[in-house]
Order: C-alpha cells, then structure tokens, then sequence
C-alpha cells in the first residue's frame, strides 16, 4: 500500500462517513462500512481509478445498500420507536445545515434504500446523475425518478414553521430549566398543546 493511496482514502473518510450515517442512521454502522471500503481500497489498483471519490462513494453505497437490507429486516422485530443516533459533526461549507438535523434522517428512515441512495448521492452529495446511476446500477432516467420522488418526500416532512438557531437555543435551555427544577407551570407555559415527544428508549 503506497503512503499516496493510503493519504487518498483519508481524505475523502469525513465525506464517506457522513453518506454512511445518513444512509444507515448509525455512526458505529457507518464506521463499520467505511473500515469495509478501505479493505477493499487496499486492493483496489491506484491506476485503474480515475475518480477515487465516486470510487470510494459507490463502494460505501452499494456496502450501505445491503446492510440496510439486514437492518430494516431487524427492525422489525424492534419494539418501539426507532430513531437515528444523533451526530455531532463540524459541516462543510458545501454541505447544507439543512441537510444535518433530525428532521431529514427521520425523513430518509421514511424512504426506500434506493431512493434514499439517489437523494443523498445527488442531492445532497453533488454527485452527477451518470455517476448516482452507476453506483446503483440503475438507467439515469429510474435514478431520475427515485430522486424526484425522494426529493418530494423530504420536502412533505419538512418543519412547517423555520426557527433560528438562537430561538431554539433559547427555548431548549428553558427546557431543561424548568424539568431540572420540577417547575410544571413554567414548562407547560414552553409547550403548545400540539407537541408531541418522541424518543427512542431501547425498546
């Protein structure tokens, strides 16, 4: 393994850490995928790789694609409510903010593995159609399609109202304030009657 080859796969690891939690939902299943991808990297030959990023994305993809297979057949015998692990991560200027939160992974939990492959690949991730359409093995006018159609489905899930960072910064230690304090009035007066709590409690 030449230190270039090596030096090459450790600077495209963020970005493929970040397509295989937004894929799985998990940072270990993630971890796990993208330490697949560089056993196979390690046998890739240097030469016949013209783009090692869509190399690298395709491999972690197709890698995701079938863990997802394995995943959502184990979340069915889950009981409760999944949730994504959440992620602390320094983002990208090319990387939207929107395209962080909660909101979309719960959105993308909501698609089919393919679709969700379009959309992050496309979408999120800037690769063109051609390359999104070889990474899935798939003609570009059906990636087309799986992107529109995912694209539609996030849009539907998104908030209905924006708050800036600081109000919900704001409204969150509030929050926590008045549960640490047992202050019921206070927290009753933070929530509208609409709210609804989700969590994640292991089943």
């Amino acid at each position: 393994m030449l230190p270039e080859h090596t030096g090459q796969f450790e600077a495209h690891r963020p970005r493929l850490v970040r397509l295989a939690y937004r894929m799985l939902g998990s940072r270990a299943a993630a971890e796990d995928m993208v330490q697949e991808a560089w056993l196979r990297w390690q046998n890739a030959d240097p030469t016949s790789v013209r783009d090692p990023g869509a190399f690298l994305s395709r491999i972690v993809t197709r890698l995701c694609l079938d863990e997802m297979k394995s995943a959502r057949a184990r979340r069915e015998l889950y009981v409760g409510e999944w949730l994504p692990e959440p992620l602390l991560e320094v983002t990208e200027e090319s990387v939207d903010p929107d395209d962080l939160t909660l909101t979309l992974m719960l959105a993308l939990e909501r698609l089919s593995p393919l679709e969700r492959a379009a959309f992050l690949l496309h979408d999120v991730f800037g690769l063109p159609l051609d390359e999104v359409a070889r990474t899935l093995g798939r003609q570009a006018p059906a990636v087309r399609q799986l992107a529109a159609r995912a694209r539609r489905h996030v849009q539907s899930a998104r908030p209905r109202f924006p708050v800036a960072r600081e109000e919900g910064d704001r409204l969150a230690h509030a929050f926590f304030t008045a549960t640490n304090s047992g202050d019921l009035d206070t927290l009753k007066a933070l929530l509208a009657e609409s709210v609804v709590v989700h969590s994640d409690g292991g089943g």
